[in-house]
């Protein structure tokens, strides 16, 4: 249930709202907004008459939330939320934000030349692998701890925050002991809810990377988690989803990225490089997300992709990422 109240209202009434609101065994959230100030109710709300919200001075109506997901949604909040990650700023009228790097951290010499080669094209982020889901057992892993540390000393050289996948809430504090800027949760535990409530704790911003199989509506309410645990530091990634179609390892969902700006508060970027799977495709689809609203773009960058550990057909090298980044530079003027 959410109470709007009028544009007149004073602080007191809002306050004497949220009051009124606890006196019945019920949580407030407050919300300002540039529009409107709204009151979040939480909990069962059958234990309040709506009727007798709407008597209190200053309110203007009284709404239901009819999805279920409940606080991710614009009828929760109407305005854009801004999740900033050490400095930079997702969403809202913020310009769209860029993040590069490789797919895995290999080593630390080439953790640092693409680093300091993604900050002179001006990237705002760097990704990069320390531990890595793979399919087959035999696959490269990652550096793990090892891993970590690159990352940190390549954002000690660049000034760029960091994003890199946790896969196992075993490693929270090892991710915490390197102060990560930003923890990735990838697609295959999108659906780990022990994992979404436990890193919901942690205080710390998280891409949230919608599952290869995943409606949009389940995307959004693992997103809820988050929120419903106080934590509403979220950024969505569309990364791609799995259909009959094999001609490219995923089909990028523009549908859903425009939908959810339309649905929900919650910053959503594009992964048009993991949707893709080759890296011809990954400029016009990262246009093309821009273009669709997309709030940023994660793009696989190596310095030499013929050599990658992993991933290395769908990775642009830097002077491919500087086009695109013109490109995205244009069409958001």
């Amino acid at each position: 249930m959410i109470v709007v109240m009028q544009n007149s209202a004073t602080q007191e009434m809002v306050d004497h709202v949220a009051k009124v609101i606890q006196e019945h065994d019920l949580k407030d959230e407050i919300m300002y907004g540039d529009q409107r100030t709204a009151i979040g109710v939480l909990g069962d709300v059958t234990k309040i008459d709506e009727g007798n919200l709407i008597r209190l001075p200053g309110v203007k109506e009284v709404l239901r939330v009819s999805k279920k997901y409940k606080r991710v949604s614009r009828e929760y909040k109407q305005d854009d939320s801004v999740v900033d990650v050490s400095g930079v700023k997702f969403g809202g009228d913020n310009p769209p934000v860029m993040i590069a790097g490789p797919c895995t951290v290999e080593s630390r010499e080439q953790t640092l030349e693409i680093a300091e080669g993604v900050k002179k094209l001006g990237a705002n982020m760097l990704r990069g692998g320390a531990f890595k889901p793979r399919t087959s057992p035999y696959s490269f892993q990652g550096l793990e701890e090892e891993g970590l540390k690159i990352l940190a000393e390549a954002r000690d050289k660049t000034g760029l925050p960091i994003v890199t996948e946790i896969m196992s809430v075993e490693d929270i504090p090892l991710f915490q002991k390197y102060d990560i800027d930003m923890f990735q949760i990838g697609a295959r535990n999108m659906q780990n809810f022990d994992m979404l409530k436990k890193l919901a704790k942690t205080n710390k911003p998280v891409l949230l990377k919608r599952g290869m199989s995943a409606t949009s509506e389940e995307f959004l309410l693992a997103a809820e988690y988050f929120l419903a645990e106080g934590s509403d530091d979220v950024v969505l990634c569309e990364r791609g989803i799995r259909t009959f179609e094999k001609s490219t390892r995923n089909i990028l969902d523009l549908n859903t990225l425009a939908l959810i700006r339309e649905i929900s508060h919650l910053p959503v970027v594009s992964d048009p490089s993991h949707a893709a799977g080759r890296y011809d495709l990954v400029t016009p689809l990262a246009w093309a997300s821009i273009a669709a609203g997309a709030n940023g773009l994660i793009i696989e960058t190596h310095n030499n992709p013929d050599e990658a550990l992993c991933d290395g057909a769908q990775s642009l090298k830097l002077d491919t990422l500087e086009k695109l980044m013109k490109r995205v530079s244009s069409l958001t003027k």
